[in-house]
């Protein structure tokens, strides 16, 4: 028999919550509803497997045992048809599942596994029945699990169960799930830097709890960036430092590279030379050449920032910017119109 997977069926994940199985549910079942789809077999057969799958997961409890069983589901009912073939007829009771409680005991009790009757199962599959037809369900609800003995009766439990096989039902279930306990919120500070700082790489105090933590804030952070201290929050919980990086007054960022503006005379526009421009990393010369226009940007490599925690940095990209002299006397605007007029340039609006 073929294990069906109820939670592929719904078009849901096993983390999925009864709110959206609910609503899944209801969606596909509009669309292959019978009414809908007069002579289709098809979308019968799946209104059938949806209304099935509907049965299960949303119901808590028979939630629960069909995520603990999962796959395995025919290991257990191999285990419960020994456990019934060594006792006697308490093999023959709640079908595959009858004398499932006797696993590991005497042939005395007989147990009886079986659905509370709030819903029909005779238009679902055999795998349905062989799980919940025979009634796998907790104590006291939907599809409780009773033991009955020939002196009188008693209530089990199906965690009890899958206790006596020697497993921990919590396990089961969270194994089956995906589940992990939630961890503790982390806390988070936020740790605000100069772009310096982030350049070389710094630290900073964080109070926590009364007590100081020194942080290491690796070079090349960004803001934005999540510095994660596993434990240090206090409590056992996690400490997030968030990197809030202060703009500049020179120097604007782009991921790894960074820009900038750098003022030059007249002279140097005109015929070149070599300007002097202050990096992050130290003085380096700039090599203009003749006739360089104001807004022309230059590149230097390896000049930005450095990769956060890789090789390499960025590049530094230097936008001139012509500064005109002023105060002329009368010499010099005579000496600047004869220079202008050996020139002769063309008007560079046309």
């Amino acid at each position: 028999m073929e294990y069906r997977d109820y939670y592929k069926t719904l078009g849901v994940p096993r983390t999925a919550t009864q709110a959206d199985i609910k609503k899944a549910y209801r969606k596909l079942a509009r669309q292959h509803h019978p009414d809908r789809n007069a002579g289709d077999k098809a979308a019968e057969r799946r209104f059938k497997d949806v209304n099935e799958a509907h049965a299960v997961l949303g119901d808590a409890e028979k939630r629960k045992q069909y995520d603990a069983l999962g796959p395995d589901w025919e290991a257990f009912a191999r285990a419960g048809a020994a456990a019934g073939a060594r006792g006697g007829a308490a093999g023959s009771a709640g079908g595959p599942y009858g004398g499932f409680g006797n696993f590991g005991r005497g042939g005395n009790v007989r147990y009886e596994f079986r659905t509370s009757g709030s819903e029909d199962v005779g238009g679902f599959s055999d795998f349905f029945q062989s799980l919940f037809g025979g009634g796998l369900g907790r104590s006291g609800g939907a599809g409780s699990t009773r033991s009955r003995s020939r002196a009188g009766s008693s209530v089990r439990d199906f965690d009890e169960i899958l206790a006596e096989m020697g497993i921990d039902p919590d396990s089961v279930v969270d194994a089956r799930r995906g589940a992990a306990k939630t961890p503790p919120a982390a806390l988070e500070a936020v740790a605000e830097i100069s772009l310096e700082e982030a350049f070389n790489g710094t630290t900073r105090l964080v109070e926590i709890d009364g007590k100081r933590l020194e942080v290491t804030i690796p070079a090349g952070v960004d803001s934005g960036r999540r510095i994660r201290l596993t434990g240090k929050g206090g409590d056992g919980r996690d400490l997030v430092v968030v990197i809030r990086v202060r703009p500049h007054p020179t120097f604007t960022r782009r991921g790894n590279d960074l820009e900038r503006e750098v003022p030059v005379t007249l002279r140097e526009a005109l015929l070149g030379g070599e300007v002097p421009v202050a990096t992050l990393k130290g003085r380096v010369l700039l090599t203009l050449p003749p006739a360089t226009q104001a807004g022309r940007t230059f590149r230097l490599t390896g000049q930005g920032m450095p990769k956060f925690k890789a090789e390499g940095r960025g590049d530094l990209y230097v936008k001139v910017k012509v500064v005109l002299p002023t105060g002329l006397t009368d010499a010099a605007k005579a000496a600047a119109r004869r220079f202008l007029d050996l020139v002769d340039q063309p008007d560079p609006r046309q």
